[in-house]
């Protein structure tokens, strides 16, 4: 007996619900100061997976060191002095996953970090599954593909607006330091003709 497609609409919304519901997003902004770090745990099973991207917003040259690892300590990701930074991970073993923030390379300037971090739980695919159930789980993983887009683009305009705003004041008080610079060379130069025409007298 074959079900009808309009029967299948309800069990189709329900895997919809499920999978974004097994879907867990997190999205953080955290200042580390100068020569600190900042860790964070995930607990993980066997063939789940998680994303950590991250973007410094501020503070020093823009960059951060960044690295994850397993709960034997195995690093599985390092990244060296990154300005923004992608890391994907397959769990291999049940246990507490650390990713953690470096600014230890930075004696003076804090950083300003905003990270996402995506877990997906694994659910077996079955071979038999219905073309639209795995339409709309590449349909809700390109949705957060587009959400970290935007959350990147979020943060550039953020950093590239400072940017400009100090740029701006810098140039504000060139404006004024070369107005009173010329200001006192004309001055000096009035002066300095004047004292041409003066009439020196000897007694």
């Amino acid at each position: 007996m074959s079900i009808q497609p309009w029967a299948r609409l309800p069990l189709l919304l329900a895997g919809l619900v499920l999978l974004f519901l097994s879907n867990s997003v997190f999205a953080h902004t955290i200042e580390i100061p100068a020569s600190q770090k900042e860790c964070f745990f995930e607990d993980l099973h066997t063939h789940d997976q998680m994303t950590v991207t991250y973007q410094v917003g501020g503070g020093g040259h823009l960059d951060i060191d960044f690295w994850l690892a397993d709960p034997m300590n195995n690093a599985l990701v390092k990244q060296y002095k990154q300005s923004t930074g992608t890391a994907s991970i397959t769990a291999k073993r049940d246990g507490r996953y650390e990713y953690c923030f470096s600014n230890v390379m930075s004696t003076i300037a804090d950083k300003i970090v905003s990270f996402n971090v995506h877990g997906v739980l694994y659910v077996s695919e079955d071979e038999h599954m219905a073309p639209v159930e795995k339409e709309i789980r590449a349909l809700a993983q390109g949705l957060q593909a587009v959400k970290d887009e935007q959350e990147y683009i979020v943060v550039r305009e953020r950093v590239h607006r400072n940017t400009a705003e100090s740029t701006n004041e810098r140039v504000m008080w060139w404006s004024i330091c070369q107005s009173i610079l010329l200001f006192l060379v004309c001055a000096w130069q009035v002066y300095y003709l004047k004292s041409f025409f003066e009439v020196k007298r000897v007694i």
